[in-house]
């Protein structure tokens, strides 16, 4: 039986696959992750490292390091996934704000503009060590929210600890105009992307999927 790790500890990652019938545990990953990205932006040699090459990079890490834990590198059948999104915004990357005036100063650079949250998605067989890979992309466009309504906004909490400072899924939907693309990428993973890498690594969602009830007999 093909089992999966989720290695996050987002809630929004956890509904979703939960959602979607897919059975999982967790395990939290350790990734330094300012240190990650300053790491790859070296080794780039002057290229630029972009959002959607963060996003990926941050993806892998996080699921090689759950992989590679003493007792789950060993066991046969168990799939690891890491997830990881990044905002782009002309150009530039944003993760989550952290603080109320960072996400006060995001948003005001929003609002009514479009950007790209880029969502990496790694799948680590963890006996092989065989992987896959997938980065989905997607269209943000903001409404006009009014600088007090940014701010309650901000004071709430809610954006402090999502990548871009923005959920679609929350108080922050009602600021939202469109989305164009995989809307569950945004919430923090794509079903379809799971779904895509399992069968690259020769296993079915299905498997993930919980046993049909048992048939009653009257």
């Amino acid at each position: 039986m093909t089992r999966l790790i989720l290695g996050s500890a987002s809630t929004s990652r956890a509904r979703i696959l939960t959602q979607a019938d897919v059975i999982f545990t967790v395990r939290v990953s350790d990734v330094d992750e300012p240190a990650a990205v300053a790491a790859a932006q070296e080794k780039l040699d002057g290229d630029q490292l972009t959002p959607a090459m963060e996003a990926q990079l941050l993806a892998d890490l996080k699921a090689a390091a759950v992989a590679n834990l003493p007792g789950i590198n060993s066991r046969p059948s168990v799939m690891v996934l890491g997830c990881d999104s990044v905002f782009e915004l002309d150009g530039a990357s944003y993760g989550k704000p952290f603080e109320v005036d960072v996400a006060v100063q995001r948003w005001k650079q929003m609002r009514g503009r479009t950007g790209v949250l880029h969502t990496g998605h790694a799948l680590i067989d963890a006996s092989t060590g065989t992987r896959a890979q997938r980065t989905v992309s997607t269209r943000v466009s903001f409404g006009e929210p009014t600088d007090a309504e940014i701010q309650r906004y901000a004071e709430s909490g809610e954006p402090l600890n999502c990548a871009g400072g923005f959920t679609i899924d929350g108080r922050g939907a009602a600021f939202i105009e469109a989305i164009e693309g995989d809307h569950l990428s945004v919430i923090g993973v794509s079903p379809a992307a799971l779904h895509s890498m399992l069968a690259e690594l020769g296993h079915s969602i299905t498997d993930l999927w919980s046993p049909p009830p048992a048939p009653t007999h009257t």
